[in-house]
């Protein structure tokens, strides 16, 4: 296939809650919740809703209680990673197969695809009609000349549409909207944006970068005035991803307020992170610890250590970043992350990177 080269950010339209409809059809149309065990009176976050749901105001990352009372009559169901990891598969697997992509998966619902193509709206109906007949699942394709554009065009395609953002119609089509609305940048950013007299993209575009490095620093100051403009790279790495580090985390029911709870706790997550290390077959160099205290604060721990597999000196590092919790504040969360040594040809910057919490 020949032609203009464009990036294209595919987006499954309200992944987890569609999964669920597809094994439960009597759903359809139903406000859906997906969140922790599918017990709203539980401690837990809503992981997806249905767009029937978030009619209602129902979000992603809110409690689920909250969720519940919002939409009394939704169908709260527990989360199935297992059921998403399979379906995610069947949609990458039909994106790889369109002609001449280059696939770079993001995450379970979502991707971005390097394509050369004289008709980018074609191939992206194409692509779609592609995942829906192998999945039965929607998916919104963003098209753009540069990732972050592409990515930020989705939202305009959503549910089930194809948009194009270039650099064409950038400015047109954002630069009156809030920065908070720009891949990358959140409401804390934003507000601090706002201090320095930027509010609209437009504002954040037409922002000398100079002037920004005092506010967020030498690199990210630039960044940003780069996520203004919707510029940036245009290049979809198709290299295999390969995981930092592994994470698990807990909320408690009812907050751990004894330092044996404490102990056991630590000892449970690190032998859940520690299985999923193990098959990765590398040695683990550091460690973070969440802590999120009652009501809702959260601090973190984290060291490198010695490169290790042995698991009694790796548990051993994780106690002592425990005796650094605060004492007689009740806890509501714990959370372990243990860093891995990357293989050689991603330690020469051949592999993409993702974050962990």
């Amino acid at each position: 296939m020949s032609g203009i080269p464009w990036v294209l950010h595919v987006d499954l339209d309200q992944f987890l809650a569609a999964v669920e409809v597809l094994r439960r059809p009597e759903l359809a149309g139903k406000p859906v919740i997906v969140g922790g065990r599918g017990d709203p009176t539980e401690r837990a976050v809503v992981s997806t809703a249905s767009y029937e749901a978030r009619a209602f105001g129902v979000r992603s990352g809110m409690p689920l209680r909250i969720a519940a009372r919002k939409v009394p009559d939704a169908v709260i169901l527990p989360v199935d990673r297992e059921a998403y990891l399979e379906a995610s598969d069947a949609v990458m697997a039909a994106v790889r197969a369109q002609p001449g992509a280059v696939v770079q998966v993001l995450g379970w619902d979502e991707a971005f695809v390097g394509v050369e193509s004289e008709a980018p709206e074609a191939y992206a109906r194409a692509l779609q009609a592609a995942v829906l007949e192998r999945t039965r699942l929607h998916c919104s394709v963003g098209i753009g000349d540069t990732l972050v554009r592409a990515k930020v065009a989705t939202g305009f395609g959503k549910p089930a549409g194809v948009y194009r953002l270039t650099a064409a119609n950038w400015l047109e089509v954002m630069g009156a909207r809030p920065t908070k609305d720009l891949w990358g940048v959140g409401a804390k950013v934003s507000g601090r944006l706002a201090k320095l007299g930027i509010i609209t993209v437009a504002q954040l575009a037409a922002a000398d970068p100079e002037d920004l490095v005092p506010e967020f620093g030498p690199r990210m100051g630039p960044w940003y005035a780069q996520l203004g403009r919707g510029d940036g790279s245009s290049v979809v790495d198709s290299t295999p991803w390969v995981a930092r580090g592994h994470s698990r985390e807990t909320t408690f029911q009812r907050d751990l307020t004894e330092p044996a709870q404490v102990d056991e706790a630590v000892r449970e997550l690190m032998a859940r992170v520690l299985q999923d290390v193990a098959k990765e077959g590398r040695p683990v160099v550091g460690l973070t610890l969440k802590v999120r205290y009652a009501p809702f604060t959260t601090k973190t721990h984290a060291r490198k250590i010695p490169e290790t597999s042995d698991r009694d000196e790796i548990l051993a590092r994780a106690l002592e970043l425990a005796a650094e919790i605060e004492p007689a504040r009740p806890i509501r969360l714990l959370g372990l992350r243990a860093e891995m040594a990357m293989p050689e040809d991603a330690r020469e910057g051949h592999t993409p990177t993702r974050s962990g919490w």
